[in-house]
C-alpha cells in the first residue's frame, strides 16, 4: 500500500523513493539487440499509478501485467472481468506460425516491427534417422519457406534463429526472457519463460501481428491461483506436476510462491511453467530469486541479474495479497506420476502405474521412449537421463525399446557433447535427434508399427492428445519425466517401476537404479556451439521479399468481405461436433504443417478430425444441398461457392490445446460466419474473433441438446450487437417448428468493430487508411 504521505507524489517520484533512480541505467535487453534496453522505469512508474488507484498489496501476477498497461491512469482493473490493453515486452514467433502472422504484418503496411521481434525454425524438422541427416532433408524440404523467413525478418527488423538452433522456448529462456518482463509467442507452451520471473503467454499470430504493428494488445483481466509451495523436491521427483485440471485453470495466471520454490533450479521452473499450458492457464510465474540469477549469470547475462536483483522488490508478490485460490503443495510427499494415455488430464502415481496399465489393458510393451521437447531439454534434464543411462551401461544393459533424444537447443547439444552426456544416452541405444520439435508435434517419420496397431510410448513431452506424436490414433502415448522415460526404455515394459523394482544385468544377476543425480548448470560454462542466429541487416531497404504465385506452400493473403450489416439468416451447420475438439481436431498438425504458410492449401484439413454427433464418425458430413455424405471441407467449398455460410456447433472447451489461428482461419476461408459452443479455449476463441467469425456460448449449455446437425439457424440480433446483450440463435427445425436459444459472447466495443470490418487485420488497414 502506498504510505497516505506519498499519495499526492508524482508516480516516477514516489517510484524512485521506493527503490532509488534506476531511470540512468540503460541494460540490454538481450545480447542480439544492441538499441533495445529493459524498461524498469515504465514499469515502476506505471506499477506506482496503479497502487495509487486500487490501493491494495498485488501478487507478482498483478504487478508484471498492469505495469504493461498502455494506459495505466483509465484502464479499467478488475479480474476476470476487464478487457486489459498492454504493452508487451517482446514477441517470438516460432517457424509454423510466423509464416501466417509475417503474411499478415506485410498486409499491415509498416517498415518495421514496433517491438523487438524473434522467429524460430524448429517446427518443420521431421524426425527420421537422426540430427545431422534430418536437418539437411528438412532445410532442403522447406527451403522455400525458410527463405520467406530469412528474407521478412530481414526487411522488417526481426531476428531469425535458422534451423538448427533449437526449440523457440529454450532459445528465449537462454537469450530473451528476463524477470518482470511481459512476452507473447505465438505457441501455446511460450509460458515456459515464466521459469525466469516473466509473464510470458501463447497467443495466436494475430496478436502477434497486432503487437509487432505497435497496437495495444488485449487481455482479459486474469484471475491468480497461488500455489505455495513448501518442502523440497529430490530423489525420482522432477518438476512436472499436474495440479489442477485443464479446466481448473482457464483464465487464470498460476503464481507459484513459498519455501519450495528454492529447492527447484531456473530451468525446473521453466518446465512447471510449461505443463502449465496444459491446465489451459492464461500463464504461470514463479517469483526472482537466487536460482534465476544463476541462470542469467550462467547464460552470459550478468548485467540483467544485476539489474534484476536492484529491481527485486518489484518482482515478487507483495505482502498480504490476494489470490483467487491457493493450494499448498508439499514437494517433499510428491510421489512421481504418469500422465496419460490420450490426455495430459490423466495423471497415475508410479506406484499405482503398474496395476492400472493391467486394469485398463494398456499395451504393455513399450516400443519407444523419447526424452527432451521444450518441455525437458535442459542440461540438468539431459545430466540426469544420462545418469540413469550410466548405471545401466555399467551393469551391461542396453535399451530395450528405442529410445530417442531431442536438445532443446544448438547450446545444450554442444555442451551435452563436450561434457558426455551425449555419448552416454548414444551408448546406451539413444538416438540423436536435431534440435527441434519433431516427435512432440507429431513431426516424426515412425516406422516401427503400422497405423492402427496398438502400441504404448512414453515421453518427456508436454501433450499426449490421441495421434499427436505419430499419426497413429492406436498409440498409447504416456507423459513423464526424463529420468522415468530413461529408466523405462531398459525394461521395456510398462509394469515395470524404477523406484522398487530390479533389472538383471549383463551376468543375470539384480540391478536396481539408484537416485538420478545432474548438475544444474554446466561447471564449465556452456558451449554455444555452431552460430545459428541471423541479425537484420544494417540496410533493409534493399531486401526483397519474394512468394511465387505458383507456391504450394506460401499464398499472399487476401482482406475478408465485411459484415453485410444485416443478421444472419437461414445458415446450414455444418458439422455439430461431439466431445472433444481441440485445434489439432479443427486443423491438423503433423504433414499439415507444411502448408501453414498457404490458407487455401492448408483448409483442406479443416475439422478433418472432430467427431460429427450425427453418426459418431470423423471428416464424415451431410451436404445439405446434395443429401450426400462428403469431406468436411469438401462440403464447406460447396457452400462457399454456391455463396452459402454455414456454422459449426460444438461442445466443451472447444479449441484448447495449441494456439494456431489457421484453426480460425480456415473456417473463415471456407466460408463460416459463426462457431456456437458450451465454452471456449481462451486462446481460439480470440482467434476466432480476430478473423470476423463470431464465437458464441450457449447461455444455458444444454441447448446444445436442441440443436439437430439438419437445423437452418438464424443469428438474430447483430444489427444491435453490443457488449454484454445476448443473441439469439433460432433453429428452424425440419418439422418446421422453430426454437428460439439465447447465446452469449465476450465481444467487446473493440472486437465488435473488427466483426463488422471483417476481421481485424482489416480494422487495422482502416485505422492506417486514416
Amino acid at each position: 500500500n502506498i504510505p497516505s504521505p506519498l499519495k499526492n507524489i508524482h508516480a516516477r517520484n514516489y517510484a524512485q523513493v521506493l527503490a532509488g533512480d534506476i531511470s540512468n541505467k540503460k541494460i540490454k535487453i538481450s545480447n542480439f539487440e544492441q538499441d533495445k534496453y529493459i524498461n524498469y522505469q515504465r514499469i515502476q512508474e506505471n506499477l506506482a499509478i496503479v497502487k495509487n488507484r486500487l490501493n491494495k498489496p498485488l501478487t507478482l501476477a498483478e504487478k508484471i501485467v498492469y505495469s504493461h498497461l498502455d494506459d495505466p491512469h483509465g484502464q479499467d482493473i478488475e479480474r476476470g472481468k476487464s478487457y486489459l490493453k498492454l504493452r508487451p515486452d517482446r514477441v517470438a514467433l516460432q517457424d509454423a506460425t510466423a509464416q501466417m502472422a509475417l503474411l499478415q504484418f506485410m498486409s499491415a503496411g509498416m517498415p518495421e516491427v514496433a517491438v523487438p521481434t524473434t522467429v524460430h525454425c524448429d517446427h518443420l524438422i521431421e524426425a527420421q534417422v537422426g540430427g545431422e541427416k534430418d536437418l539437411a532433408r528438412a532445410k532442403d524440404i522447406n527451403k522455400e519457406v525458410y527463405d520467406f523467413l530469412a528474407t521478412t525478418t530481414a526487411k522488417y527488423n526481426i531476428g531469425f534463429w535458422r534451423p538448427g538452433s533449437g526449440i523457440i522456448h529454450q532459445i528465449v529462456l537462454e537469450n530473451y526472457a528476463f524477470p518482470g518482463g511481459l512476452m507473447i509467442g505465438t505457441d501455446s507452451h511460450t509460458p515456459n519463460a515464466g521459469g525466469l520471473g516473466m509473464v510470458a503467454i501463447g497467443v495466436g499470430g494475430a496478436d502477434a501481428v497486432d503487437v509487432m504493428a505497435d497496437i495495444p494488445w488485449e487481455l482479459k483481466c486474469p484471475k491468480v491461483i497461488g500455489v505455495k509451495l513448501t518442502g523440497t523436491i529430490s530423489g525420482w521427483t522432477a518438476p512436472k506436476a499436474g495440479i489442477l485440471t485443464v479446466k481448473g485453470g482457464t483464465g487464470a495466471i498460476v503464481e507459484y510462491f513459498g519455501p519450495g520454490v528454492e529447492s527447484l533450479s531456473c530451468t525446473g521452473m521453466a518446465t512447471i511453467c510449461n505443463m502449465g499450458a496444459e491446465i489451459g492457464a492464461t500463464t504461470s510465474l514463479f517469483p526472482f530469486n537466487r536460482r534465476m540469477s544463476e541462470y542469467l549469470h550462467a547464460t552470459n547475462r550478468s548485467e540483467i541479474a544485476s539489474f534484476s536483483e536492484s529491481f527485486a522488490h518489484n518482482l515478487r508478490a507483495d505482502e498480504g495479497a490476494h489470490y483467487d485460490k491457493v493450494i499448498e503443495l508439499n514437494l517433499s510427499e510428491l510421489e512421481p506420476h504418469i500422465n496419460g494415455p490420450f490426455t495430459p488430464d490423466l495423471a497415475t502415481p508410479l506406484s499405482k502405474f503398474k496395476e492400472e496399465v493391467v486394469r485398463n489393458e494398456w499395451p504393455t510393451e513399450l516400443k519407444v521412449g523419447l526424452i527432451g521437447s521444450c518441455t525437458n531439454s535442459s542440461y540438468e534434464d539431459m545430466s540426469r537421463a544420462s545418469s540413469i543411462a550410466k548405471q545401466a551401461i555399467d551393469h551391461g544393459l542396453k535399451a530395450k525399446s528405442l529410445f530417442t533424444v531431442t536438445p532443446g537447443s544448438e547450446q545444450i547439444r554442444a555442451t551435452i557433447a563436450r561434457d558426455g552426456q551425449e555419448k552416454i544416452l548414444k551408448d546406451a541405444g539413444g538416438v540423436v535427434l536435431a534440435n527441434a520439435c519433431g516427435p512432440c508435434i507429431g513431426q516424426w517419420d515412425r516406422q516401427d508399427v503400422k497405423k492402427g496397431e496398438k502400441n504404448s510410448i512414453i515421453t518427456s513431452y508436454n501433450r499426449n492428445f490421441t495421434g499427436r506424436n505419430d499419426a497413429n490414433p492406436a498409440t498409447h502415448a504416456f507423459v513423464a519425466s526424463p529420468d522415468i522415460v530413461t529408466a523405462f526404455v531398459f525394461s521395456g515394459d510398462l509394469r515395470f517401476n524404477p523406484i522398487t523394482d530390479t533389472l538383471k544385468d549383463g551376468n543375470g544377476n539384480p540391478f536396481k537404479f539408484t537416485d538420478p543425480k545432474g548438475s544444474e548448470l554446466p561447471i564449465r560454462g556452456y558451449d554455444p556451439g555452431e552460430n545459428t542466429y541471423q541479425a537484420p541487416p544494417k540496410d533493409r531497404l534493399t531486401v526483397q521479399v519474394v512468394v511465387d504465385p505458383k507456391s504450394k506452400r506460401l499464398q499472399l493473403l487476401q482482406p475478408f468481405s465485411k459484415w453485410n450489416g444485416k443478421d444472419a439468416e437461414g445458415l446450414p451447420i455444418l458439422i455439430k461436433v461431439k466431445g472433444k475438439c481441440t485445434t489439432d481436431h479443427i486443423s491438423m498438425a503433423g504433414p499439415w504443417l507444411k502448408f501453414r504458410g498457404h490458407l487455401d492449401n492448408i483448409s483442406n484439413n479443416m475439422l478433418i478430425g472432430a467427431v460429427n454427433s450425427e453418426n459418431g464418425a470423423v471428416n464424415n458430413v451431410k451436404n445439405v444441398l446434395t443429401g450426400q455424405y462428403d469431406a468436411v471441407p469438401n462440403v464447406a467449398r460447396d457452400y462457399k461457392a454456391k455463396g452459402i455460410s454455414w456454422v459449426v456447433i460444438g461442445d466443451e472447451n472447444y479449441g484448447e490445446g495449441s494456439s494456431r489461428e489457421h484453426a480460425a482461419l480456415e473456417v473463415r476461408h471456407l466460408g463460416g460466419t459463426a462457431v456456437i459452443v458450451k465454452s471456449f479455449a481462451r486462446i481460439h476463441e480470440t482467434n476466432l474473433k480476430k478473423q470476423g467469425l463470431l464465437p458464441l456460448t450457449f447461455t444455458n449449455p444444454s441447448d446444445y441438446d436442441k440443436i439437430d446437425p439438419t437445423d437452418k439457424v438464424s443469428i438474430l440480433g447483430l444489427t444491435s450487437f453490443a457488449p454484454g446483450k445476448n443473441l439469439t440463435l433460432r433453429l428452424n427445425k425440419k418439422s418446421g417448428e422453430t426454437v428460439d436459444i439465447p447465446v452469449s459472447h465476450t465481444f467487446n466495443d473493440n472486437q465488435i468493430e473488427w466483426f463488422k470490418a471483417g476481421s481485424a487485420l482489416n480494422r487495422m488497414a482502416e485505422k492506417h487508411a486514416h
